[in-house]
């Protein structure tokens, strides 16, 4: 049943198409010799075009220290922060861009983070790495290492997460996701081998926005490990820690 309401709302969420974007842009005019224009938000991102003094550009939309501009001619690319805080407002005015703030979070793209938690008893402690394809559905890259008593483990996991109302604050969302679980015994309290199970799981959680580009993340996870054995493994996970976005 978890599987099956968790299946639900991911696709729910994976069908839910973006609002279409204001006609209208805000724009600017260059005021030093030139802009430079990257065709993606980043320094690695190469300089495929200049834009000239006195021309004006549109910004179409932010990506936290980056934005992205459209000239007359309908060429679209990507500008540092540190440029556009150069320009000037149609009316000759010094242009002034806010911090990464709550509208960011709502529509980042990219997140990562540090958890920490219980696995069943043991300690756990993941890292992870998400790609938001949409407001509302995101891809997720994770490793996780399980310290117990008896043996520990590494688990890489691949998660769909689905978010049903990203402009809010406190953020609930819901996971499904599958990988491998690799443990290694400890041989001298238990006579058993490596060994390297299936598992997949399905949760729920919160974001909690702070400020700026951080916010805290709460999860719980309940996972089946499926060994060979046919005595499948089921174990709760709860985790909480720190993420940043940008």
């Amino acid at each position: 049943m978890w599987l099956l309401t968790a299946a639900i709302i991911l696709l729910q969420c994976f069908i839910t198409t973006e609002a279409l974007a204001d006609d209208e842009y805000y724009k600017v005019v260059v005021a030093e010799p030139y802009m430079e224009m990257h065709t993606g938000p980043g320094r690695g991102y190469p300089v495929f075009h200049v834009v000239d003094r006195g021309d004006e550009v549109e910004v179409i939309k932010r990506r936290t220290d980056w934005f992205m501009v459209r000239t007359k001619r309908g060429k679209e690319g990507w500008v540092r922060r540190a440029e556009m805080e150069l320009t000037l407002t149609p009316e000759g005015e010094k242009t002034m861009f806010a911090e990464a703030g709550f509208g960011d979070f709502s529509r980042r793209r990219w997140e990562g983070g540090v958890l920490a938690g219980d696995f069943d008893g043991a300690d756990i402690m993941t890292v992870y790495a998400a790609y938001a394809m949409t407001q509302n559905f995101s891809a997720e890259l994770s490793v996780s290492q399980v310290f117990g008593d008896f043996s520990d483990a590494i688990i890489g996991r691949v998660t769909l997460v689905a978010q049903p109302f990203p402009e809010w604050r406190l953020s609930p969302f819901f996971s499904l996701g599958g990988g491998l679980i690799y443990t290694d015994p400890n041989v001298t309290l238990v006579d058993e081998s490596d060994r390297t199970d299936q598992i997949a799981s399905a949760g729920v959680g919160v974001r909690l926005y702070l400020t700026r580009r951080f916010m805290v993340r709460a999860e719980y996870k309940n996972n089946v490990i499926f060994q060979d054995k046919n005595d499948n493994q089921e174990i709760d996970e709860w985790k909480a820690g720190f993420a940043f976005f940008f």
